[in-house]
């Protein structure tokens, strides 16, 4: 991974690479931001930069025996230690080495539901446990393989075990020479007080719009849909990625949103008892399991909160706080004055009530349509 590779953070950039160029390199480093702003390949980059022979002021170089190898994730006094599920079988990281090597040279950005994922493990609580403690410190004992740094990065050091966290303190207060422990975590203050004093912190910012939407539009060459996605990522292009893959489906939900706030109004203000069949067709579509399958349900019931939440915010008329795409606002101009501090509270509970019943296997058909009866009594209020 090299730094020109990595979405926007020119900032963090310099500092790391002037760290580098002024041999100032702190022997343990705090990774720290939120999801989905590059946290995880700026450590990469920056172990790449660090053990590259010919590096630039700007980059290393990407083309010596030591680039290859960390672009593949193989270079040899590179280590990493992530969350697993133990297993009969497989209760350390280099058990999964591999499959956590493809999942980032492959994805790039990912959460740690994305990883629970590939591990097949999604209901499951990941962890990194006591045993690792003893590979990190047998890894690091080992002479390097070349004349440059030991590097251990460990992601998400936030869900490590107490008792292997406490086990690490002393190599990270005194390590052997040349090595280098690089955290990345979304919550450092998690961590215990004893290793956060041990590392110098590396704040990593969100990204911004502009970042965001030129890097979508690489890939959807769409400026519309691009500049659309960029404000709704609030800086994290694994959520502008995320609204990337469903956006198709976010237009189907927005037309099914638009019908039932439609019809809700209609019968609640004009008694359209004929806006009262459509509603029935309606959840019966909603509720039927080819159309839409429960994750799809929960999503749908998920996309509505979040347009409720911003319709609200909507009439406040402050831009900066107000997440909507073009299509949403143009709805939103003339449906935002019916969400107010009466019922807001009101339509967002029943949301969530109807959301955690179709987790729990309820009748999708009574659940969708009590709650459109509900938003016809909310409406008014």
């Amino acid at each position: 991974m090299r730094f020109r590779d990595i979405i926007g953070q020119e900032g963090v950039k310099r500092q790391l690479r002037l760290s580098v160029n002024e041999g100032r390199v702190p022997h343990a480093q705090l990774f720290a931001g939120r999801q989905g702003v590059g946290k995880l390949l700026l450590a990469l980059a920056y172990a790449q930069y660090l053990n590259c022979p010919n590096r630039t002021e700007d980059d290393s170089c990407g083309v010596c025996p030591n680039c290859l190898q960390m672009e593949k994730l193989q270079y040899p006094d590179l280590h990493f230690v992530f969350p697993i599920v133990k297993t009969d079988s497989s209760d350390v990281c280099d058990d999964f080495l591999s499959l956590f090597r493809q999942m980032v040279t492959e994805s790039h950005y990912f959460s740690m539901d994305d990883w629970n994922r590939a591990m097949g493990v999604e209901n499951k609580q990941s962890i990194i446990y006591e045993k690792e403690s003893a590979e990190i410190l047998r890894k690091l004992s080992f002479k390097p393989f070349g004349n440059g740094y030991k590097i251990m990065i460990i992601w998400q050091p936030e869900r490590m075990n107490v008792t292997c966290a406490n086990k690490i303190l002393k190599i990270l207060e005194e390590p052997p020479q040349k090595t280098l422990f690089l955290f990345v975590s979304e919550n450092p203050e998690q961590l215990l007080p004893t290793i956060i004093s041990r590392l110098q912190l590396i704040r990593i910012p969100l990204l911004s719009e502009e970042e965001i939407e030129s890097a979508v539009y690489e890939k959807v060459n769409d400026p519309l849909k691009a500049k659309d996605i960029a404000r709704l990522s609030q800086g994290s292009y694994l959520r502008a990625l995320k609204m990337l893959e469903q956006s198709d489906q976010a237009a189907m939900f927005m037309d099914d949103f638009i019908a039932l706030m439609r019809n809700a109004w209609s019968i609640a203000y004009n008694k359209d008892y004929v806006a009262l069949q459509r509603m029935k067709k309606w959840s019966e579509k909603m509720a039927d399991s080819k159309e839409m399958g429960r994750e799809r349900q929960k999503a749908f019931l998920q996309f509505v909160q979040r347009q409720i939440r911003e319709n609200f915010i909507y009439n406040f008329g402050s831009e900066d706080i107000t997440y909507l795409t073009v299509k949403e606002k143009a709805f939103s101009v003339r449906f935002a004055p019916f969400i107010t501090d009466r019922n807001v509270e009101l339509i967002m509970s029943e949301l969530s009530k109807a959301e955690r019943q179709i987790s729990q296997n309820g009748n999708a058909k009574i659940i969708f349509f009590d709650m459109c009866l509900q938003m016809i009594v909310f409406m008014k209020k």
